[in-house]
Parts: C-alpha cells; structure tokens; sequence
C-alpha cells in the first residue's frame, strides 16, 4: 500500500482527535443514509472511509483519513449538527449512535474482534492487489460486516429505496460503510472518545470544529 503523506498534522488535542475519529463515524452513517435513498456517494467521502478501513497497520494517526480533515468534511459537517449548530438528520444520528453501540459490543466480544482483524487482514492483502474500492473488496467488506457484527442482537435496520437497496452491489457497499464506521468508532474509542462525552464536552469539540474548519 502506497504511504500517505500527510498536508496537515493531525492535532495533538484528544478532544480534536476523538472529533477527527466521530467525524469518520458519522461520515459512514451520512454515506448509508444517501447510499439508500439516492443510490449514489460522495467519491472523496467514500474513498476515505475505505482506505481507512482496509488499511490496518497505518503509519499515523493522519494516516488513517488519508492525511486531511477535509477527507471528513461530509462527517465534521454532521458533527456542527450533534454540537447542535445545524439542524441534524435523524437517520443518519440513529445509524451513527448505533455504529457507537455495536463498537462497545463488538470490544466486549473477544473472540468476534479476532475474527473480525483476520478478514481485515485478508481483505488488506486483497485491496493491495485489486485497489481499496474495487468491487471484490467493497463485497469483501461487506462480507465481514455480515458475518460478525450483523449478528449481534443489535443491528441497524438501514431505511430508503426499497429497489435501490436491492439493486446490485448496493447490500455490499452499505455494509462496507457501515463497517468504515465501526473502524472509526473504535479509533475514536482508542483515543479516549466515551458517549457520556459527547454530552459534557460539547463546547470543547465546538472548539474543536472551529479548529478543523
């Protein structure tokens, strides 16, 4: 895999790394909800979310959203939303949340972790062959997502076209997405973020947004 060179360093701030972190949380959760409606995606949002999740051993932290918050443009603009600046879209809020709670059950569950690091594995080596987006690796994702996290007790029933979720490759990029979430719910975790934080610590990731801006 090529390294990125990062533009921008990322912030020394834990409260601006854990927002860099929600930001790809709820970046994920915004490219479900348009992928169900519209059946189309934000390519720079999209390509972030996948080389972050493909990419298991990245050099840095920046590393990860390939070395710019503008690459979480689309997730920090749904963070101005939780801080409570923009009136926020409820699906696309029940899908991140969500994303926050299976991570926690996912940490829990030893053995579904191991799992889950031997098919990124696999999957890693599969996208430095094909390329991060092609479509063996969206299915791959996909896979992973469905065979690990999608049976937990709780899932997320993800709501829109009823024949553009059916048509092809769509099941597959939206599990891939959702599992570009859970990527970024745990970095996030990592770096301290906790969900009673996102309540106390609302000014300081105002701050932090401010900053990333």
């Amino acid at each position: 895999m090529t390294p990125t060179t990062p533009i921008h360093t990322a912030p020394d701030s834990p409260v601006a790394r854990q927002t860099l972190a929600l930001a790809g949380v709820f970046q994920a959760a915004s490219l479900v909800d348009e992928l169900a409606r519209t059946g189309q995606v934000d390519q720079r949002a999209w390509d972030t979310l996948i080389q972050a999740t493909v990419n298991t051993h990245p050099e840095s932290f920046e590393a990860i959203y390939g070395g710019h918050p503008n690459n979480l443009r689309r997730g920090l603009d749904t963070l101005e939303a939780l801080s409570g600046r923009q009136q926020a879209n409820p699906a696309v809020l029940r899908y991140g949340f969500t994303l926050l709670l299976l991570m926690n059950k996912l940490r829990n569950d030893s053995q579904m972790m191991d799992q889950l690091g031997e098919k990124l594995s696999r999957i890693q080596s599969q996208a430095e062959h094909f390329g991060n987006t092609h479509e063996n690796v969206i299915a791959s994702l996909g896979e992973a997502y469905q065979e690990t996290l999608s049976t937990l007790k709780t899932r997320i029933v993800v709501q829109g076209d009823p024949s553009m979720l059916q048509s092809r490759m769509m099941p597959e990029r939206v599990r891939a997405c959702l599992m570009a979430g859970i990527r970024f719910a745990l970095l996030w975790h990592q770096q301290g973020g906790r969900r009673w934080k996102l309540v106390f610590q609302r000014k300081a990731m105002r701050r932090a947004l401010d900053d990333l801006s």
